[in-house]
């Protein structure tokens, strides 16, 4: 039996890898106006959208308690699984990954947690990495150093309309928010060390699809790669991301991963948000 993987709900990777690779996804819980839902179950990305739309809204997130996890880790054990792998949402961002190690404590030694210092396909590449090797025959250290390494890989930028939603959420500090507000910017964002930063300001979203493509090409360097392009509210965005670095890449691009972020991070990041992943392949 190979090593079990484990992920959260805001890797935001399609049905079909997680079916592929017999993915465990722990949701995280968003509080719309009071009601709890689960993401990705009960709560969808629409439903998120819709609220931050109203004049009076109350939109918060809540990471999977230590409980869940020690029940998640001990039925795959029980199933057969040699180990866990356990990969989450960064640490700066989230208490998902302090639950989960948590949990890993109370079941012992068989389950490895791994920060992705990232989100979205940022989380879901080092998941899809730790899974392949597991399905290669990787012990549980080989399976976390293959998620880490692919970690180090990985590289978000992403535009938001606005930085009011992060500011709200604490994502970003308050003079960062005001910056962006007084100027009327753009602003692009990126997550070098897993906290969410001001990358770049532009003056119009047309120009923030633009600059997204350009460091998009500019990190996946001369390197074979990866893509994963979210959006929220805003599928003509990603459909332009996906088509210019199609071209802009050729050859050296392979998979290509597009979806609308889910609920959590609609959250924090409102709509209109458009995010391009690139993971370099190993050479």
């Amino acid at each position: 039996m190979s090593v079990a993987v484990v992920t959260d709900s805001t890797a935001y990777l399609p049905p079909e890898p997680v079916r592929a690779h017999r993915l465990t996804v722990v949701p995280l819980t968003v509080v719309l106006n009071g009601a709890e839902g689960l993401e990705g179950v009960e709560t969808l990305p629409a439903d998120a959208t819709r609220a931050l739309g109203g004049r009076r809204v109350s939109v918060s997130t809540s990471r999977p308690s230590p409980a869940q996890f020690v029940t998640t880790y001990r039925r795959l054990l029980a199933d057969g699984a040699d180990g866990v792998v356990s990969v989450h949402l960064s640490a700066e961002l989230s208490g998902t990954v302090a639950a989960a190690r948590l949990a890993a404590a109370e079941v012992g030694d068989r389950v490895e947690v791994v920060d992705s210092r990232s989100a979205g396909m940022g989380l879901g590449f080092p998941v899809l990495a730790a899974a392949t090797a597991a399905e290669t025959g990787a012990d549980l250290a080989g399976v976390r150093a293959a998620a880490l390494a692919a970690v180090d890989r990985t590289t978000i930028f992403f535009y938001v309309d606005t930085l009011e939603f992060l500011r709200r959420g604490g994502r970003i500090n308050a003079a960062e928010a005001l910056l962006g507000t007084a100027l009327s910017v753009k602003p692009i964002m990126h997550m070098p060390d897993g906290a969410i930063v001001v990358r770049d300001k532009v003056r119009t979203a047309s120009r923030g699809v633009a600059r997204l493509i350009d460091l998009a090409v500019e990190a996946a360097g001369n390197a074979d790669v990866d893509l994963g392009v979210h959006h929220l509210a805003a599928p003509q965005r990603a459909q332009q991301l996906v088509e210019a670095l199609t071209a802009r890449l050729g050859d050296r691009l392979h998979d290509t991963y597009a979806s609308e972020a889910g609920a959590v991070v609609a959250a924090h990041a409102g709509p209109g948000l458009a995010s391009v992943v690139v993971h370099r392949r190993p050479a």
